[in-house]
């Protein structure tokens, strides 16, 4: 029988009975299994806690008693193990089917087919695992899983106060005795930083599950949501980065998230089967985090942690536990430490103190590593239980540019820390004076210097590192951290403030790079859930563009608008074949058209250029080049396609090396062929950024990089330091009888040379 939300109330109404009652703990839960077997018309419930490390099973009803106590399990193991260890729900017609199935015959847990069970948690470890089964073969709906989850969360408390379990924070606790530790994780934003530990959010614990006055509780949640909606509005209005732009986009998510009725409504309904404001919150929030595990749409992923963190805060106010480490104030340097991070949350936090951030999710495209790099913050991420290995007040070492942490570091490794740290803000000084000097080779070649960007804060960088212009504006940042396609006027307001910001020097904007890994929510395809197999050669890019040009008309209405009177120099991304640059092209041209029967101010110029990442568009150069003004090649898409290897995939990323036979000689014969058609062809992909790397490709001919800011010292304290014809001898030979390791042989001719190339 389907236990209903008013069942959930039924069986919590009878567990407060149980936990008001003068029993011992072992006569409560004995008690507890029976309410659950019955409620929800189950031959079996059990209650499995952790003890000393290990699953016990410590009350049932349906299995044989003379197993209680006697029956335990290790975490990962069986069926009860992998629930505790994967802190997820099992729910199975057939248990023995699951892989992970263990017989226990001191249970007589063979007559059962059926099985469901859900982590009991606290503090976001399992403590324990209550489950149910049945004789016949079937799984147990959604609504009875809802009140399982329901009731573990209610166990927990009874658990927790009885000291039945292990303690939660007991990993925590004993952090400091494993000594010094190395935590490797994914590069967010590069950079190194020293402080010491500080939890970003203290989890409230949740004192009492079941509501006494359900009206009361339902107040008190009116009343937050209310309190937490003021404060969002005040962040959004006093964010430092102003009105327009990104981060301001990304706030107005927050904003529309922090208002949306269906959250509220599911917090209600929480709270309607009997759950006070606290723990109808933090259920909902469980609910959340489940559904967050089966969704492999960074995107989504992302929009769903912006909900995570305003649980957080919802949570906090509710239960009068208001002080974050931001609003608390950092008393010293400090490394943040956080399951995952919003991105207000985060620009909460002082910026003189707050050194570095690490999480335990996160990626590249979340919208905090947006706000991050924009503020200057190293940032890891991907640092699975590092709050158990981590403890509050320890002192860290965090290098951004490795990927790791070194947590209550030994006297050695500190030592070569700060000797590396001293290292760096010497050659970053020695960088910064280069910022006025002109990227000229040894033998007087001009080699032009330019930045990739995506936010309008990136623009300023151009004066700060004395770049040359934006080589590459990615224009698709403004979609991917917007909740709705954004409004024609807004594109025109971020378009403008990048050009006002360049000044006198050039922005290229490459029109719209979504689909595919990059989709969007409120973008559909026509093709329903369907996954692409592989979604970086599929409907993304210039081809969702000319498919849905609707997309490229406004885009390019907002970028003719916004370079009135300017020269304007636009890219398009992905062309495979030269009828759709023709295509792409023609577009603007009819915006162009109709804004002049308007009398419109148009720019003074527009260039026209494509980016070359599609092998098969080198075949067709001799037709593309005459209608191009300039050439840009996406060394990263690129060399994925030629070598056929996913560059995100972990065994394949570091495999094959651009500094390959394959891929410089295939980049020579492109740019000789540009070269010789008059059309400038320049790099804007990660190969452009690294110094042994450029060196190469100005050795094959190039003379134009769209870089990261960071590296426009190193690259032009490079280019510098060389003689490029010399160079240009030096790569002749190598690709004519490439060695086994041309990495290896630039490097020597490098130093052999004196050219820079650290």
């Amino acid at each position: 029988m389907p236990a209903s939300a008013a069942s959930a109330r039924e069986i919590l109404t009878g567990l407060h009975d149980v936990m008001a009652s003068r029993s011992g703990a072992q006569a409560k839960l004995n008690k507890v299994v029976k309410i659950i077997a019955e409620a929800m018309a189950s031959e079996v419930c059990s209650i499995y806690l952790l003890r000393d490390g290990v699953l016990e099973l410590f009350a049932t009803v349906g299995l044989n008693q003379s197993a209680v106590h006697v029956t335990k399990l290790g975490l990962g193991e069986g069926l009860v193990g992998t629930i505790a260890k994967q802190v997820s729900v099992l729910n199975l017609a057939e248990a023995a089917s699951h892989p992970e199935f263990a017989y226990r015959p001191e249970t007589g847990e063979e007559l059962f087919h059926s099985f469901a069970g859900v982590p009991i948690v606290r503090r976001e470890r399992a403590i324990g695992v209550l489950c149910v089964q049945h004789a016949d073969p079937r799984a147990y709906d959604e609504l009875e899983i809802e009140a399982l989850q329901t009731v573990a969360m209610v166990l927990s408390e009874l658990i927790a106060n009885a000291g039945l379990a292990d303690r939660a924070s007991s990993a925590s606790a004993n952090a400091r005795d494993q000594g010094s530790v190395r935590l490797s994780g994914l590069r967010l934003v590069t950079g190194m930083a020293v402080g010491v530990a500080v939890f970003h959010q203290p989890r409230v614990t949740i004192e009492h599950t079941v509501a006494e006055d359900i009206e009361a509780e339902r107040h008190r949640v009116y009343s937050a949501f209310r309190k937490m909606r003021e404060q969002i509005d005040s962040m959004t209005s006093l964010a430092e980065f102003g009105t327009a732009g990104e981060h301001h986009d990304i706030l107005e998510t927050y904003k529309m998230f922090a208002y949306d009725e269906g959250w509220s409504r599911r917090i209600n309904e929480a709270i309607d089967s009997g759950l006070t404001a606290e723990a109808a919150i933090e259920r909902v929030r469980q609910r959340m985090q489940t559904r967050m595990r089966d969704i492999d749409d960074p995107l989504l992923q992302e929009r769903m942690h912006d909900l995570d963190d305003l649980s957080n805060r919802l949570l906090r106010i509710v239960s009068g536990q208001l002080g974050t480490a931001a609003q608390m104030g950092l008393r010293g340097d400090a490394i943040l430490v956080a399951r995952n991070l919003g991105p207000a949350e985060l620009l909460e936090y002082d910026r003189r103190r707050l050194k570095g951030v690490i999480l335990e999710e996160g990626s590249l495209t979340a919208h905090v590593t947006i706000v991050a790099r924009a503020m200057g913050i190293p940032m890891l991420g991907r640092l699975r239980n590092v709050r158990q290995a981590v403890y509050e007040g320890d002192h860290i070492l965090l290098d951004g540019t490795e990927g790791a942490a070194f947590v209550r570091p030994s006297g050695p490794v500190e030592e070569a820390f700060k000797a590396k740290l001293a290292a760096t803000q010497k050659k970053r000084a020695e960088f910064a004076a280069l910022r006025d000097v002109p990227p000229v080779t040894r033998d007087g070649t001009r080699v032009t210097l330019m930045v990739n960007a995506g936010l309008r804060d990136d623009a300023e960088a151009i004066h700060m590192v004395g770049a040359d212009g934006i080589g590459l504006f990615r224009t698709e940042f403004q979609f991917l951290v917007s909740a709705a396609l954004p409004r024609r006027e807004s594109q025109q307001r971020l378009y403008r403030s990048v050009l006002e910001a360049a000044g006198d020097k050039p922005v290229i904007f490459r029109t719209l790079d979504v689909g595919g890994d990059k989709a969007l929510p409120y973008l559909q395809t026509g093709d329903g859930d369907e996954q692409e197999e592989n979604p970086a050669m599929g409907w993304r890019a210039l081809r969702l563009a000319l498919d849905r040009d609707g997309l490229l008309k406004a885009q390019a209405r907002a970028l003719l608008e916004a370079a009135a009177g300017r020269d304007l120099n636009i890219m398009f991304p992905m062309v495979s074949e030269p009828w759709e640059f023709d295509a792409a092209r023609d577009i603007v041209e009819q915006q162009r058209s109709w804004l002049a029967e308007r009398r419109k101010l148009l720019p003074a110029k527009i260039s026209y250029g494509a980016m070359l990442e599609v092998p098969a568009l080198a075949e067709t150069l001799d037709i593309l080049l005459p209608k191009i003004d300039f050439l840009s090649i996406g060394t990263n898409d690129l060399t994925q396609f030629l070598f056929a290897a996913d560059r995100a995939h972990p065994k394949l990323a570091e495999r094959y090396d651009w500094l390959s036979p394959a891929i410089l000689r295939f980049l020579r014969r492109i740019v000789r062929e540009a070269s010789a058609a008059g059309v400038p062809v320049g790099v804007c992909g990660e190969m452009g950024g690294r110094t042994l790397e450029a060196m190469a490709l100005m050795g094959i001919g190039v003379e134009r990089f769209s870089i990261t800011p960071v590296a426009v010292g190193p690259i032009k304290a490079m280019i510098r330091s060389v003689d490029r014809g010399a160079l240009i001898q030096a790569l002749e030979q190598i690709l004519a009888q490439p060695p086994s390791d041309i990495r290896g042989a630039l490097s020597r001719w490098a130093e052999e040379n004196d050219v820079f190339v650290g």
